[in-house]
């Protein structure tokens, strides 16, 4: 009788994840073809009349404040809650954290630092352009502004155009530039324009940004998106670099040219005291690393003519007239005896040697000896 296996459906997915280890070798760099030079003009076009109708206060401005009297959040108190957290889908800290684990994910199983470079890439035109802005016409939001009907610009703020909107089109929209399919790149693409403009929305009814904020904020961080592919021969030549850059060290390391960071590891010996020790590392110098109970084991043996070489030590340290000090060599102690601490050991008398006297010592030596020191 022969049975099948049953797969769950988390089942099936990791193992159609298994079958692609590498980048499919269909998927290309997206290319900046007439159509999208076509939409990045019309979006700039569409930056620059949202800027020129703020610095002139136009009906654009007379907009933003009927629509900060009306306070959306008194109108749907209800929705305040909810809306809160769904802001946080434009913060620049939590959603590329996340973004990034993801493309994380995806260059380690594709072999290939594309999704990340692309997204710092898309992250540091983000900064460069917003945040210039911002500074540059230092526009007050409307829970700080000062003066009716004015287009509060130049007073020190940081609001104008809203960085959780251009944040949400770059940070969303990422991943759907980076989508290996035409099919996923369609549906990332749509929940990543639903996601930017409930992140936009939800801004103005919070009341945190204008209007006109916003339109800027959407058109900002559509023309990173669209520019993106102008970069892809940057982002080719990082990649490369990177890749050389690890190539040549690990041919230097594997030469034996670059020396070892951490020279020395603690490794737990099983052996008779269950002690942490160390040894050297094979290859460097005065580097130790852990040795195994055996060696252990055989460093610790004395030889076999250990006494014979301690007593010609002691005769040959001796002086003639007795007077000196003489230092009688410890025997090595075993593997298997214990050790006593120095408060357990037997105090040595006046005068007299620090252990009990050997048959195999001659008297001269027992006579001239002292206690011996820690040196």
């Amino acid at each position: 009788m022969r049975t099948d296996q049953i797969l769950s459906r988390l089942e099936r997915v990791f193992a159609r994840l298994d079958r692609e280890p590498e980048r499919p070798a269909h998927l290309q760099t997206p290319q900046m073809s007439r159509h999208r030079v076509v939409l990045f003009g019309a979006t700039l076009a569409f930056y620059l009349a949202i800027v020129v109708a703020v610095l002139t206060t136009s009906w654009l401005v007379r907009l933003d404040w009927q629509v900060m009297f009306f306070r959306p959040y008194d109108q749907w108190p209800q929705l305040h809650a909810f809306l809160d957290y769904l802001v946080v889908l434009g913060q620049r800290g939590p959603t590329a954290v996340m973004v990034a684990a993801w493309l994380g994910w995806r260059s380690w199983r594709q072999h290939t630092l594309r999704p990340l470079i692309t997204l710092g890439v898309a992250l540091l035109l983000l900064n460069i352009t917003v945040g210039s802005v911002k500074l540059g016409l230092g526009r007050l939001g409307p829970h700080y502004a000062t003066t009716i009907g004015s287009a509060e610009l130049f007073a020190g703020g940081d609001i104008f155009p809203s960085g959780h909107t251009a944040n949400a089109v770059v940070t969303w929209g990422i991943l759907a530039y980076l989508a290996s399919t035409v099919v996923t790149r369609r549906v990332l693409s749509v929940v990543s324009a639903v996601v930017s403009l409930s992140v936009g929305a939800t801004t103005v009814y919070l009341g945190t940004h204008w209007v006109s904020d916003v339109l800027l904020g959407w058109s900002a961080g559509l023309l990173i998106m669209l520019a993106l592919p102008w970069f892809e021969p940057l982002i080719a030549g990082v990649e490369a670099w990177v890749f050389e850059r690890r190539e040549r060290m690990r041919r230097r390391v594997e030469a034996g040219t670059v020396p070892v960071p951490v020279a020395t590891v603690l490794v737990p010996l099983l052996s008779a005291g269950g002690k942490w020790q160390l040894q050297r590392v094979p290859g460097t110098s005065g580097s130790p690393t852990a040795a195994g109970a055996p060696a252990a084991a055989r460093t610790a043996e004395p030889a076999a003519g250990a006494p014979a070489a301690a007593q010609a030590g002691a005769q040959a340290a001796a002086p003639a007239g007795g007077t000196g000090h003489a230092t009688v060599p410890r025997p090595a102690h075993h593997a298997g005896r214990s050790h006593l601490v120095r408060s357990e050991r037997v105090p040595a008398a006046p005068g007299g040697a620090r252990r009990p006297a050997h048959g195999e010592r001659t008297p001269t030596a027992r006579a001239a000896a002292r206690p011996a020191t820690n040196g």
